[in-house]
């Protein structure tokens, strides 16, 4: 019996969609639970922070990347390989600061707000994707790397675009292992 082509692309999307109606009432759940949106933004946070100190395992095992030099080499292996990995989405990377450690990930298509056309007026603060901050921050911290990870513009505030801010928070350090 043969499957034709196209049929796991199709799963694929089905799959998508229901994680991102999932995802969506998660949030509903959230802000049902907690009255204020800074609440609800910290939980999704520490939610996604679960989530990304368990996922890097399985994005080292499957995308089989080299140790990155760099924090560029770093903000560009989360947005070419694990953002179209895991999202289906590449965003592009913008470098922030002189010293090196702030990138910005700006996305034009945020597939976590695929079914969301907009933020109540009463929920003007609420982080929606504020999960993908936790994740982020949760595998780079797997891999040694401490980082502040925040929402810096979002389209479901009016923003052009949906900007992810990182700041890593040390110096790269270069350490050689000497053998014994």
């Amino acid at each position: 019996m043969s499957r034709s082509p196209g049929k796991k692309q199709e799963n694929h999307k089905i799959s998508r969609e229901l994680f991102v109606l999932t995802y969506g009432a998660l949030v509903a759940q959230l802000c049902k639970d907690y009255e204020k949106d800074e609440d609800v933004n910290a939980c999704l946070d520490r939610m996604g922070y679960s989530i990304g100190i368990r996922l890097i395992d399985d994005f080292l095992a499957r995308s089989a990347v080299k140790r990155c030099r760099s924090y560029s080499e770093t903000a560009d292996m989360i947005a070419q390989v694990a953002f179209k990995m895991y999202l289906g989405v590449t965003p592009s990377v913008s470098c922030s600061s002189a010293m090196g450690n702030e990138f910005s990930l700006i996305l034009d298509k945020n597939p976590l707000v695929d079914f969301v056309e907009e933020l109540p007026a009463e929920r003007a603060s609420l982080c929606y994707c504020n999960i993908l901050c936790g994740v982020i921050r949760g595998a780079l911290e797997m891999v040694h790397l401490a980082a502040e990870v925040t929402f810096l513009q979002d389209r479901l505030k009016g923003d052009a675009v949906t900007e992810i801010g990182i700041t890593f928070l040390r110096k790269p350090e270069d350490r050689k292992h000497k053998r014994n």
